[in-house]
């Protein structure tokens, strides 16, 4: 316990920036995700490109290569920004590839018919899209998102190798302090598991709310 009573302030600092990390890169993907899945399934070709390539991309390039463009590529063309901002870019921005795919089975699922019959009605591509099939595609896909937002909060932890301020990284600050390693990482691992385990709790009510029964 010495290690978490000794270090409270240092672990809590290093728990709230992976929380803001963890936050801020989620709405990232959350928009660009959302952004994406409407131009793979739009009727404009270039668009429809441009959603494959941004998700073929992202989904298979290391997130720690990720990080190495964006925070050491994108000040080379005179972008300069903190750190932590570029951490949020790239979290938010790898994740956006999974949120488009899981967002785009759901829209699968969601009978051609109705769209047909939308445009029959002279709704456009963005009425359609908007106010009948995501509707009902993300009633769908609350798990499978939920699961990614958690792989995005434990993915946060590569961000502390690029000095920005979060949970993994106390461990530097505790092993040169002279602390166990074991039981610095045992805490750690608890306030992961906190984060997780929130992140887990709000889409399971979100799942029990508005959810397709099964």
């Amino acid at each position: 316990m010495d290690v978490l009573t000794k270090n409270f302030s240092l672990y809590g600092k290093g728990f709230l920036g992976t929380v803001e990390l963890t936050v801020y890169a989620s709405l990232v993907a959350l928009v660009l995700g959302f952004l994406v899945a409407s131009f793979r399934v739009a009727p404009v070709g270039s668009f429809r490109v441009f959603g494959t390539v941004w998700v073929a991309v992202l989904r298979n390039t290391p997130l720690t290569l990720l990080f190495f463009a964006v925070l050491l590529g994108l000040p080379r063309f005179g972008l300069v920004l903190p750190f932590q901002l570029f951490a949020v870019l790239a979290l938010g921005c790898y994740t956006s590839a999974f949120i488009c795919e899981a967002l785009r089975s759901g829209i699968n699922t969601v009978p051609k018919g109705q769209g047909e019959a939308a445009r029959s009605l002279g709704m456009s591509f963005g009425q359609t899209l908007g106010d009948i099939v995501l509707p009902q595609a993300f009633r769908s896909v609350i798990p499978p998102i939920g699961s990614t937002l958690i792989a995005l909060a434990k993915n946060s932890a590569i961000a502390g190798a690029f000095s920005v301020t979060e949970l993994l990284g106390t461990y530097k600050t505790l092993n040169e302090l002279g602390y166990s390693i074991i039981w610095t990482f045992v805490w750690i691992a608890v306030g992961y598991l906190i984060i997780t385990l929130s992140i887990s709790a709000l889409f399971h009510v979100l799942e029990k709310r508005f959810g397709v029964a099964r």
